[in-house]
């Protein structure tokens, strides 16, 4: 599959790097092909290729959105015409002052940009753990896998993801519709209130029971 990331920061690279390593073909969209996090990047994985975004998001199938919040509008504007009819998977969260909800509870940050991409399958993924986590999701001594919740109104684009998913090592919760976005946000929140705050593991994952 043809995936290209926008942001290949702490969570974007990892997710690219491992991406990579399972057969995609994985470009990160740069204007500035010698910048910092585009050589660090590539100092983790050298067969990650680098392509202008127009290019990049134009020829891939799917697309992570791992930019810090602030940026995504601006991002996003950018390449809105390559993006008509593509699957984006957004990994970004608002986060306010005090760790409060960064759009005051009202929408989740990923209903603001499926309202600004409406041709564009939005799902929620890869977003209510800590960049750790993408580093590195294996429990060898445990039972279950590390539960991956995410959400979206395209029932085809979430199980594309679900595959990604999955093929990465986690199990895939699907919650639902984009309205689940919001939820998903606190859980973000919780997480870094427990780990960065009460200095719990950073390996600290939700999983899923059933009977």
């Amino acid at each position: 599959m043809k995936i290209a990331f926008l942001g290949y920061g702490q969570v974007g690279a990892p997710l690219a790097d491992h991406l990579q390593r399972l057969g995609h073909q994985v470009s990160l969209a740069a204007k500035d092909a010698e910048s910092a996090s585009v050589l660090k990047a590539l100092e983790r994985n050298p067969h990650l290729r680098v392509a202008e975004p127009n290019s990049a998001v134009g020829q891939a199938e799917i697309i992570f959105l791992a930019t810090p919040y602030a940026a995504n509008e601006t991002v996003l504007a950018s390449v809105s015409t390559e993006l008509a009819g593509k699957v984006l998977i957004d990994c970004t969260n608002p986060v306010g002052a005090q760790l409060s909800h960064g759009l005051n509870n009202q929408q989740s940050g990923t209903q603001v940009i499926q309202n600004q991409l409406p041709t564009t399958a939005v799902v929620k993924a890869f977003s209510i753990y800590g960049f750790e986590n993408f580093e590195d999701n294996q429990f060898p001594n445990a039972s279950l896998k590390p539960a991956m919740l995410f959400c979206g109104n395209s029932q085809s684009a979430k199980q594309q993801v679900a595959h990604l998913i999955a093929e990465l090592g986690w199990d895939p919760v699907d919650v639902g519709g984009l309205e689940q976005a919001l939820h998903l946000e606190h859980m973000t929140l919780l997480w870094i209130r427990l780990v960065r705050l009460q200095e719990r593991s950073a390996h600290l994952t939700w999983a899923r029971l059933e009977r």
